[in-house]
C-alpha cells in the first residue's frame, strides 16, 4: 500500500469514527502551542456541529495558557480525566509521543485517535492518522471538516488559522505549500479577522518579554565557525525580567536568523513543576542540511526536521558538547565520542 493510499484509509477510518462514536475528550501535548491549541479547538468545534458529547483536557501544569493564547475558546475544558474516560474516544493532537505527555493520563479510552503531522510520530493510538505533508495539524482537522461538510464557525476558523500561520512561520517555513494558502482563504473567508489575529499574536508584546528577549540577545553564544547560535536563559533571567516562561516564545527566530547559522538552539532553565532545575532545549535548523528532529530524539525529545525540542537533566557545558557533537555528525560525518 502507498503512502498516499495509507493516508486515505486512516482518514476514512478516522471520519467513521467521528460519525459513529458520541462522547469524545480531546487533547493535545504538554505545553499546548498555537496548532495545539487551534486543533484542539477547531476539533471540539467539528464534534459540537455533529451534536457529539466532547470535552477537551489540558492539564493543570499547562496553565495558564502563554499570554498570546489566553483569547482561545477553551468553554468546558476539564483539567483531569473524565469518570467516564474508558467509554469515551480520546482524540489526540499534535501529541508526536504520548509517554512524555501529559495528555498520557488520557489512555485509557475506548478509541485513541492519533491525528498529528510529525514526521516522527510513534504512531501510539489504536488508530493512527498521521500527514507529514500537511503544514500543521490543525490543516488536518480542517480537511476533516471538509469531508463532513461542516463550514468552520468564526470562532473556529480563528483557532484553525492560528495553528497555520504559527506552524508555518506566518507562511515563511518550508512546510508552506499551496494547500496551506488554500486553506487560509477559505478560513478569511469564514470570518477570520487577519489584522486583529496577527496583533494578538505578535504585536501587544509584554514589557517583561522585551526585557528577556533583551537579555538573551545579549549573551548569544557562537561555536564551530557560528553553525551553532546558542542563547542560555537562567531562572534568574525570568525572574530580573519579572518574565513568565512563556515569554521565551519567539525569541529563537532572531538566533536562527543570525547569519551563518545552521542550527539555533535556546535554552531555557525551568523553574517550577516536577521538572525544576532542567533544561527545555528548541532546536531551529535553516535549512535541510540538519535534521533537528533527529537531535532531539537523542535526548528523548523530537519534533520536525526543522523544528525540534526536548528537556534534558544534562549540565549546560554537557549539553552544549552534546549539540556540537550531534551537529558535526550530520555536517562533516564526524562521529560521536564512544
Amino acid at each position: 500500500m502507498s503512502d498516499g493510499e495509507s493516508t486515505e484509509v486512516t482518514r476514512e477510518r478516522v471520519l467513521e469514527r467521528i460519525r459513529e462514536d458520541s462522547r469524545f475528550v480531546l487533547a493535545a501535548h504538554e505545553r499546548p502551542d498555537g496548532d495545539a491549541l487551534g486543533s484542539l479547538v477547531g476539533m471540539q468545534g467539528l464534534l459540537s456541529a455533529l451534536g457529539k458529547d466532547s470535552v477537551m483536557f489540558i492539564a493543570a501544569d499547562d496553565l495558564p495558557l502563554p499570554l498570546e493564547y489566553r483569547f482561545f475558546a477553551l468553554d468546558g475544558l476539564i483539567q483531569a480525566p473524565p469518570a467516564d474516560v474508558s467509554e469515551r474516544t480520546v482524540v489526540f493532537l499534535d501529541c508526536g509521543n504520548i509517554d512524555r505527555n501529559s495528555a498520557s493520563v488520557l489512555h485509557d479510552g475506548k478509541h485513541l485517535l492519533n491525528i498529528d503531522h510529525h514526521h516522527d510520530n510513534t504512531r501510539f493510538g489504536t488508530l493512527d492518522h498521521v500527514v507529514p505533508d500537511a503544514s500543521c495539524t490543525a490543516e488536518i482537522v480542517w480537511d476533516l471538516m471538509r469531508s463532513l461538510e461542516i463550514g468552520p464557525t468564526p470562532v473556529v476558523a480563528e483557532a484553525l488559522y492560528v495553528g497555520l500561520i504559527t506552524d508555518t512561520g506566518r507562511f515563511m517555513y518550508e512546510n508552506t505549500g499551496p494547500r496551506a494558502h488554500e486553506m487560509a482563504a477559505d478560513l478569511i473567508g469564514a470570518g477570520v479577522d487577519v489584522q486583529a489575529v496577527y496583533r494578538r499574536l505578535y504585536e501587544e508584546m509584554p514589557e517583561g518579554k522585551l526585557a528577556l528577549l533583551a537579555l538573551a540577545l545579549s549573551q548569544i553564544r557562537r561555536f564551530d565557525s557560528g553553525e551553532l547560535t546558542l542563547a542560555a536563559l537562567s531562572a534568574e533571567d525570568f525572574r530580573k525580567a519579572a518574565a513568565d516562561e512563556s515569554y521565551s516564545e519567539g525569541i529563537i527566530d532572531h538566533l536562527r536568523a543570525v547569519q551563518g547559522t545552521k542550527v539555533a538552539a535556546l535554552v531555557r532553565e525551568l523553574s517550577s513543576g516536577e521538572r525544576k532545575g532542567q533544561y527545555k532545549v528548541s532546536l531551529r535548523a535553516t535549512d535541510d542540511d540538519v535534521d533537528v528532529s533527529m537531535i532531539a530524539r537523542g535526548q528523548g525529545g523530537g519534533g520536525h526536521r526543522r523544528a525540534a525540542g526536548f528537556s534534558t537533566t544534562l549540565e549546560l557545558d554537557e549539553l552544549i558538547s552534546f549539540l556540537r557533537q550531534a551537529l558535526a555528525a550530520q555536517l562533516h560525518s564526524v562521529p560521536a565520542p564512544a
